[in-house]
């Protein structure tokens, strides 16, 4: 998916210029990385706020259209307000498209309601992870991966490696152990078993 959203450059820099910029509706942000200057930027505060509102935003190459000038890019961070809908700052780090980069992707999981642990186990599926670092070339980057549950049991856990990966698209482990990213949870009365651990999930 091709997504782009408009910047400019901005020139006064610090805490009280970027209180300035909130209050008429300007969004500071940055664009660093890919062996090029910083550039300090600003934008539609609502424009960005709506369009962080969607995964595909934060899990897709992105076109920074700098006053008219084009940078690749990817959201590396994003500052929120601690209560109000609001964002404070943006972080975006350019990318190559010869050089691979690391992101985290949303995973999507399908067929939770049909499994044999739902539809005959009266299960929860509780989802224990719903997005995962991948490296790849930009050109590569999934906006997200699928994960079956069709075939999922009772008591059954499904581990980051049964995930189908795209061409060119790897998995970034952290620590040791193949990490669980769903279970089928047992319940009792249509709550879970005391003992078992809660997570966000289906019911049957």
């Amino acid at each position: 998916m091709q997504i782009e959203f408009k910047a400019t450059k901005r020139d006064e820099q610090g805490t009280s210029a970027s209180r300035r910029l909130r209050r008429a509706g300007r969004l500071p942000g940055v664009i660093y990385g890919g062996g090029k200057d910083a550039i300090a930027i600003t934008m539609d505060h609502n424009d960005l706020y709506h369009a962080l509102q969607k995964e595909s935003f934060h899990a897709s190459v992105l076109t920074a259209d700098v006053d008219g000038a084009k940078e690749t890019v990817v959201v590396r961070d994003a500052q929120w307000h601690p209560y109000k809908q609001q964002v404070l700052h943006i972080d975006f780090l350019r990318v190559d498209a010869a050089h691979e980069i690391t992101l985290k992707v949303p995973l999507h999981f399908l067929n939770g309601e049909t499994s044999p642990a739902v539809k005959l186990g009266g299960c929860m599926i509780s989802h224990t992870v719903n997005e995962i670092e991948v490296k790849c070339l930009p050109g590569n980057l999934p906006e997200f991966l699928e994960v079956n549950l069709a075939d999922l049991e009772s008591g059954q856990s499904v581990h980051v490696s049964e995930i189908p990966l795209p061409f060119g698209v790897s998995l970034v482990t952290h620590g040791e152990g193949d990490q669980v990213i769903a279970t089928a949870l047992l319940t009792k009365a249509g709550t879970v078993e005391e003992g078992e651990g809660e997570g966000e999930g289906e019911t049957a």
